[in-house]
């Protein structure tokens, strides 16, 4: 919502520059034609010494320019125009340099944690002399245990740079029985062949394709028949796969797809999010931050103290990637659910929390409507849901 009108406020001043550069232009213009045809009727004069004719001239001249106003009307303009200019700097101070401490509040945060999402976090992103110094200053040797996991991340993602497959291969092997269990083992290995045998078929060697496919792509035709048979297929185009059918095979984005699901793989066996819990909180942080700030505004003119609240009386929106629902808030009360308030759903298939559903009753079996919808409720109808 900032930048929406950060952008109007551009547009406006842009729009105020362009029609004040057209008015002087068209001021000018008028100021030039009057210049131009008062040479003219100078040059027009029968007897150039004539003082009477030149002063008549001259004079009208300057009664058309006096007419015109060509300094009142470029200030005019110009004032429009430096009024939206002085403006946009403010804006542009207020909503991308803010005073962020107004909306900070004290948290007792747990350093030993802190310091081990940080670090987790250099490590995930392949940044390993930061990550082992702040463990060495920090003091958290419990911290490096990640180390070696993501290290060997990086090494199987730096041999996939070059078309290397033997460092994934082998770590696939390694965690054969873990990858398995979720069902991505022969996924990936079908994957990772396939790459392969479609750098092969780009080399054009026909002979090496077909060992390569009955190696290392057979066993997996029995339950990948259609994908194997238009690998197989390539190898007929080899020279000419610009004309092949299956030519979306040749793409390169492959390879960064597969980068991609394997670094979630790896994370997923260390448990851990593919995106680092630092990175979320920063992303979060920052998105919230401008509904934050608004808040403190507001209840700084009511002479209220947002940190002496429990929860925030306003909903801070944030994008669907950083959505999570291991808990349950009401979203009628505010309130977090407990044992003793559980989370109620109600048949239309909106979730309110059991006191909220008691007040809305009366704590009786009397029907009452759903807040989202038409829908009649009674709380004999509603079912506990259970996280």
């Amino acid at each position: 919502m900032e930048l929406d009108t950060v952008k109007d406020a551009f547009d406006r001043v842009v729009k105020k520059q362009k029609l004040s550069s057209s008015k002087s232009q068209e001021i000018v213009d008028q100021v030039g034609h009057e210049i131009e045809q008062t040479l003219a009727k100078i040059k027009a004069i029968n007897d150039p010494m004539s003082p009477v004719d030149l002063k008549s001239i001259l004079s009208e001249l300057k009664l058309k320019l006096n007419t015109v106003g060509p300094l009142k009307q470029l200030e005019g303009v110009q004032k429009e125009r430096n009024i939206n200019l002085g403006k946009y700097p403010k804006l542009l101070e207020k909503s991308f340099n803010p005073d962020i401490s107004k909306a900070y509040r004290n948290v007792d945060f747990d350093f030993h944690i802190v310091n081990q999402i940080v670090a987790d976090h250099f490590y995930q992103q392949g940044l390993f002399d930061l990550g082992d110094s702040l463990i060495d200053e920090a003091g958290e040797p419990e911290a490096i245990a990640i180390r070696s996991h993501f290290l060997e991340m990086y090494q199987v993602l730096e041999a996939l740079k070059v078309k290397d497959l033997e460092p994934a291969l082998n770590w696939i092997a390694v965690n054969r029985e873990k990858l398995s269990q979720n069902g991505s083992c022969a996924s990936l290995e079908l994957k990772l062949h396939r790459l392969q045998f479609v750098e092969i078929v780009k080399k054009g060697s026909k002979a090496d394709a077909l060992s390569y496919a009955r190696t290392h792509l057979a066993p997996f035709a029995s339950l990948h028949m259609n994908e194997f048979q238009k690998l197989v297929v390539c190898i007929i185009w080899v020279g000419k796969l610009d004309s092949c059918p299956h030519a979306e095979l040749m793409a390169p984005t492959h390879w960064e797809e597969f980068t991609k699901e394997i670094m979630e793989q790896f994370c997923s066996l260390a448990g851990r999010s593919c995106r680092s819990p630092l990175n979320v909180a920063v992303a979060a942080g920052v998105e919230g931050l401008p509904t934050l700030l608004k808040l403190v505004n507001v209840m700084a003119a009511k002479r209220q103290e947002w940190q002496e609240m429990k929860q925030l009386p306003v909903p801070v929106e944030l994008g669907k990637e950083l959505q999570f629902h291991s808990i349950f808030v009401c979203p009628v009360s505010r309130d977090q659910d407990s044992e003793e308030n559980p989370p109620m759903l109600m048949p239309c298939l909106h979730v309110l929390c059991n006191q909220s559903i008691m007040k809305l009753s009366k704590s009786s079996s009397r029907t009452f409507k759903c807040p989202y919808c038409p829908t009649q409720v009674s709380a004999a109808q509603c079912r506990q849901l259970y996280f």
